[in-house]
C-alpha cells in the first residue's frame, strides 16, 4: 500500500476519491431497492405507518366488523401477514447492511490510506525543514568566524597601530 501510496504522490495523483459515487456507480437495481427498503423499514415514517395499519385493522376488525370480521380476534391473518413481511423485510435488510458494510471497509482502507500519504508529506516537509535549518546554521557558523576575523583584524589595529597588517579579504559565502 505505502509503494502505491509514493506512485501517487510521485504523479501528483488524488488518493482520495468519492466512495459514496463509485459504490452507486456499481450498484444492480436490486441493490437500490435493498437499500431503500431498509431505508425507509428502519424511519419513524414506517413505524408510524406500520402502527396506523395495525391499528387501523384490528379496529375494523373488532368494532366495525362485530359480525362478519374477516380476521376475528386473534388476528391470525394479521399474524400472517406481519410474520411474511419481516421473513421478507430481514434478509433485505441484512444485504443492505453487508454492503454497507462493504462500503465502510472501503471507507477505512481509505482513509488509512489518505493518513499514510499525510505522514509521508509530513515527513518530507520535515525534512526540508532540517535541511534548511542545517543550511542558515552553516552558513551563520561561517558568518560569525568572518565576523571574529573582522574582530581580531581590528584588536591588532587598535592594539598595535603602528604595525601594518593586511587587510582581510572579501568575505566569500559557504558552498553547502
Amino acid at each position: 500500500m505505502e509503494k502505491a501510496i509514493v506512485t501517487k504522490i510521485a504523479r501528483r495523483g488524488r488518493v482520495s476519491s468519492l466512495v459514496q459515487q463509485e459504490y452507486e456507480a456499481h450498484m444492480t437495481f436490486g441493490e437500490h431497492v435493498a437499500d431503500r427498503v431498509a431505508q425507509f423499514g428502519g424511519s419513524w415514517t414506517f413505524i408510524v405507518i406500520f402502527g396506523a395499519v395495525l391499528l387501523g385493522w384490528m379496529g375494523i376488525n373488532t368494532w366495525l366488523l362485530v359480525r362478519r370480521p374477516f380476521d376475528p380476534f386473534p388476528f391470525i391473518l394479521l399474524n400472517l401477514v406481519l410474520s411474511t413481511i419481516a421473513a421478507l423485510q430481514a434478509p433485505v435488510i441484512m444485504m443492505s447492511q453487508n454492503r454497507q458494510a462493504a462500503k465502510d471497509r472501503f471507507e477505512a482502507t481509505q482513509d488509512s490510506q489518505v493518513n499514510l500519504m499525510a505522514a509521508m508529506e509530513i515527513r518530507d516537509l520535515h525534512d526540508k525543514l532540517d535541511g534548511l535549518r542545517h543550511r542558515q546554521w552553516h552558513e551563520l557558523w561561517h558568518l560569525q568566524r568572518r565576523q571574529l576575523e573582522l574582530l581580531e583584524h581590528l584588536d591588532k589595529k587598535i592594539s598595535h597601530p603602528e604595525e601594518k597588517t593586511a587587510d582581510p579579504g572579501p568575505y566569500r559565502p559557504p558552498e553547502v
